[in-house]
């Protein structure tokens, strides 16, 4: 087990070493403690945690790197990664030296994205508040990699802690002692599929969730693909099944590692445990530090230091979720989770500051927006609108954006405003999935209308109830006649095509809505009056997707009145 903090640049490379990272140039020993995770945007104004270790996607040129490693001396950061292979450079090496800050090479074939979250895991990143260290069985407390390390040392062997999907949650170092396999599997944190597949019709997830013991795995063939064999133990709370440990073997183990192995997981199954409780913990603990800051009252300015977002410029994003027909409320609730924290990966990538919580049925993110408004909302819906592309086009996922808080005090009128835009999403009088208030504004008060006119038990008076009265008594289609014009601008062709009539017919029933209805159609307060009611009360009220509000003669220039009944 490594004596090395968890948070230090040499654990990290002790961690990570060969699989993942390469030491460039630098002094991981004398950097201090990671303050978190970073990444590069040369588009975009940088801010990151103190003590940052920086990912430096699409750095590639020495200059480039040079210059970069400058800029991130002077925000205090204390280590730069780029995409290996970085060739031997006397002036990078000078640059390092100058700076201080260290130059690591991400193995080729591995992903950022995969990077960024091992990072986060083995550095604890977003602990909300301070906690003393804890130890279970001498490993800091829901320290995986700790935890694998020396596992790894008792077997003399390569290991992996693995979830119930098999994904990868730590692994040891010495992993290059294993096989293509193995390293696959590290550089996509997932057991590759050929392998499950091939687990699976061998009963090896079968006999590894019913046994109370080792299960010994064969070295699997895949053509030329030269594997080793495999021990692997379930990690188990109870009758709940959590997890599995797999060490890869060039040597049978002796009775005794097999022993330690056995006994090692159940301390896997209490740091799990541990780590999932103290998840639980800042998640819970997270949430009510947003929700403090969205009701922006005395707590709001503590609140908002506590998550690292004072005195700057935030507006608040909130995500909703429309469930299918027939999906059970556990689905739902489960999806919502999953959501939740697909966004929170995905704004923390994007803004290191973002925090983000479920609060009921919605997802709230405070999202840090320095710039003028009108940058800032693009900004924001381009973030979002990326976020959903990335999530496959879940249906029915859509995201409210609020108006830009300046100060703790306004975070509640954007908070109002993104559940305005969300509640708007959601009915689906809009065709888009990501809007701000701006976008769907009047829409939004229409909607804060009829809720208005229901509250008062609004009915229906004038010549919209004539017309719905006389279209109940007589099977007539004079309201949905009236809504295509008014729809259509007064355009009689446009309008009859719509409702699938003949251009005479139709003038004929916009006679009679006038008739029936006593109203006069060329008068604009008329024409308006009835535009409202439709919307808030008459038959399907509510704004159409791609219809136009609007009314005047017909764009032939004729006057519907006096048309004739053909």
């Amino acid at each position: 087990m490594s004596a090395r903090p968890a948070r230090s640049l040499g654990r990290v490379l002790e961690d990570f070493g060969h699989t993942l990272l390469d030491l460039v140039y630098g002094d991981p020993e004398a950097a201090g403690e990671i303050g978190g995770v970073g990444i590069h945007d040369p588009y975009d104004e940088q801010h990151y945690p103190e003590h940052a270790i920086v990912l430096g996607v699409g750095v590639h040129e020495a200059a480039e790197i040079a210059r970069l490693l400058r800029g991130l001396a002077a925000l205090g950061a204390t280590a730069l990664v780029v995409r290996g292979p970085v060739a031997d450079d006397d002036e990078l090496e000078h640059v390092v030296d100058e700076t201080g800050v260290a130059l690591l090479a991400l193995t080729r074939g591995a992903s950022w994205a995969q990077l960024a979250a091992m990072l986060r895991t083995l550095l604890a990143e977003g602990d909300v508040g301070e906690a003393e260290e804890q130890t279970l069985g001498g490993v800091p407390s829901g320290d995986l990699f700790a935890l694998a390390n020396a596992i790894a040392t008792l077997l003399d062997a390569p290991v992996t802690i693995e979830d119930r999907r098999s994904r990868i949650l730590a692994f040891s170092g010495r992993q290059d002692e294993a096989d293509t396999a193995r390293v696959e599997s590290i550089l996509a944190r997932q057991v590759p599929e050929r392998y499950l597949r091939l687990h699976e019709e061998h009963g090896v997830f079968k006999e590894l969730y019913l046994s109370e013991g080792l299960v010994h795995v064969p070295a699997p063939t895949f053509g030329d693909e030269v594997a080793l064999p495999r021990v692997a133990v379930a990690v188990r709370a109870g009758d709940e099944y959590l997890g599995s440990v797999w060490a890869a073997l060039r040597k049978p183990l002796t009775e005794e590692r097999e022993r330690a192995l056995l006994e090692s997981a159940k301390l896997v199954a209490l740091h799990m445990l541990r780590l999932r409780a103290g998840t639980d913990a800042e998640n819970r603990l997270r949430a009510d530090l947003v929700t403090t800051a969205l009701e922006g009252g005395a707590g709001a300015v503590e609140a908002l230091g506590r998550l690292g977002l004072v005195d700057e410029p935030t507006l608040v994003m909130a995500m909703g979720l429309a469930p299918d027909q027939g999906e059970d409320h556990a689905h739902v609730t489960a999806e919502r989770q999953r959501l939740t924290g697909a966004l929170s990966v995905h704004l923390t990538a994007v803004q290191p500051r973002s925090a983000v919580a479920l609060l009921g049925d919605v997802a709230y993110a405070l999202f840090p927006v320095p710039g003028d408004t009108a940058q800032a909302r693009e900004r924001a819906l381009d973030v979002a609108s990326n976020f959903l592309r990335r999530t496959g086009g879940r249906a029915g996922v859509v995201i409210g954006i609020g108006s830009v808080a300046d100060e703790p005090a306004a975070l509640p009128r954007s908070r109002a405003n993104a559940d305005r835009a969300l509640r708007v999403l959601l009915s689906g009088r809009a065709a888009q999935r990501v809007a701000s208030i701006a976008d769907v504004y009047v829409d939004a008060l229409l909607i804060e209308m009829r809720d208005l006119a229901l509250a008062h038990r609004d009915e229906l008076s004038g010549p919209l109830a004539r017309l719905v009265a006389y279209d109940a008594k007589h099977n007539a289609h004079l309201v949905e006649t009236l809504r295509a014009w008014l729809d259509a601008f007064g355009d009689v062709i446009t309008a009859s095509a719509s409702v699938f009539v003949h251009p005479n017919t139709f003038r004929y029933r916009i006679r009679r809505v006038a008739e029936v209805g006593e109203m006069d159609l060329r008068d604009p307060a008329a024409r308006f009056a009835a535009m409202v009611q439709l919307r808030l009360l008459g038959p399907g009220a509510g704004p159409r997707r791609g219809t136009h509000d609007g009314g005047g003669t017909g764009t032939d220039g004729s006057d519907p009145t006096a048309a004739s009944t053909g």
